[in-house]
């Protein structure tokens, strides 16, 4: 399964670019010790029970992996959290690519495991955005339907997709397009992206250099031939990222609330409507802090 997007694949890419070989496979394993696991799920826990506390039927859900800073991004991966509909409250619904198989699928997964799904035990990040009753109903119903959901689905996966191109597809860019199925009753990929342009949707250009798209070629999973030449001679690649899907939500609807949660050293931190969470996640006035041990 690939668990993060655009800059964790570039990372890919050039350490395969350096090694002179492909890289071995989609994710690299990650050692949790017991204590670990226990911090996580006790993470997980104050996640689900501010979800269950919101009374929203679904919410945009966003968690960090490998760490992206050199590429100004914390976020890599995007789904749905639904209330209700999939095999326990609050499971998470998302675009996965199928390693064995070389394409993408959708996968369902507990709230549990989509939190712990990050290359870092000890510190990582969750977004959660609560839609109001307006956005959040009709979106749950979306991603409930398997038509729609399946609908919008495109094999070809890339991690840095073009947003307005149906050649490939991301697992942002999905969730992107069914927040447009959801919103206006688009039906086809197409249809999907053509209101989300008209809309204002404008996923924020990812700066790399020329060496590391070149070394993209070196990972199956990342391609540039959707992408206009004049962004990509430019330096820039433009992609569905976590925080562009946010951000569009949020400038739609205004009275969505956003949360941010870290477990770090010093327990949980939480964080509504403010700046980001600081690095290393050290907690700052006005956050809220639970102790994990």
């Amino acid at each position: 399964m690939i668990r993060h997007s655009l800059a964790a694949a570039l990372l890919a890419a050039a350490g395969a670019a350096q090694a002179g070989s492909l890289p071995q496979g989609c994710d690299r394993p990650v050692t949790v010790t017991a204590t670990q696991q226990d911090r996580l799920l006790r993470f997980a826990a104050v996640i689900r029970e501010t979800l269950a506390a919101s009374g929203a039927k679904a919410a945009l859900i966003a968690r960090s992996g490998t760490d992206l800073s050199r590429f100004g991004l914390r976020y890599s991966h995007a789904a749905v959290a639904l209330a209700d509909g999939l095999d326990t409250p609050w499971a998470v619904r998302q675009l996965y690519y199928a390693c064995a198989e070389g394409q993408a699928r959708l996968f369902d997964q507990g709230l549990a495991g989509f939190v712990t799904g990050s290359d870092d035990a000890e510190v990582g990040y969750v977004s959660l955005l609560l839609l109001p009753p307006e956005a959040a109903a009709p979106l749950a119903a979306a991603a409930r339907d398997k038509g729609v959901a399946l609908g919008l689905l495109h094999a070809r996966y890339s991690a840095n997709a073009y947003p307005f191109s149906t050649d490939f597809q991301n697992c942002n860019q999905w969730v992107a397009e069914l927040l447009a199925a959801s919103t206006a009753g688009t039906t086809t990929r197409a249809d999907a992206q053509t209101w989300l342009k008209r809309e204002g949707y404008a996923p924020e250009p990812v700066h790399a250099s020329p060496w590391l798209m070149l070394a993209g070629r070196f990972v199956p999973w990342l391609h540039f031939s959707d992408h206009p030449v004049e962004q990509l001679n430019a330096g820039a690649v433009q992609t569905s990222l976590p925080t562009s899907v946010e951000a569009f939500a949020l400038k739609r609807w205004p009275a969505a609330r956003r949360i941010e949660f870290c477990h770090g050293p010093q327990g949980v931190v939480m964080r509504e409507d403010g700046q980001p969470l600081a690095q290393g996640c050290v907690p700052q006035t006005g956050d809220r802090v639970l102790p994990l041990d």
